[in-house]
């Protein structure tokens, strides 16, 4: 189970080597999450339309390691963006990835960019 863990980790946009083109922003819910996949990540990728943001992470709930987080619900918690999981509704920043619930490490965060109408995330390989 780890094993899935070790592969994601936060990318600051200033490392960012590899822009890779997901999709048009027409193509995202507003206030809700796509999951994507990048080599053999799962990167869960929201169009935060109420804060006029958007964020990616691992899409893995390190809770019960399930592949969920691109379903979950987006919230904030004192001004920071979070996301919940569908499943156990363990919570996450979307800017740091931290545990909000206290109980589990950080989950991987992504740089976001949009460019000429399409959606990227920012990678180091």
């Amino acid at each position: 189970m780890e094993a899935i863990l070790e592969k994601y980790k936060s990318i600051a946009e200033g490392d960012v080597s590899v822009w890779f083109k997901v999709t048009t922003v027409d193509e995202f819910p507003e206030d809700g999450g796509l999951c994507i996949k990048y080599k053999d990540k799962q990167i869960a990728v929201f169009n935060f339309t109420r804060k006029n943001k958007w964020y990616a992470c691992q899409n893995v709930c390190p809770h019960k390691m399930e592949m969920v987080l691109s379903r979950g619900m987006l919230g904030d918690s004192e001004g920071i963006p979070k996301i919940a999981c569908p499943m156990h509704k363990k919570t996450f920043s979307l800017e740091t990835g931290e545990n909000l619930n206290g109980d589990l490490d950080a989950i991987a965060t992504y740089p976001v960019k949009i460019k000429d109408g399409f959606v990227f995330v920012g990678f180091e390989e």
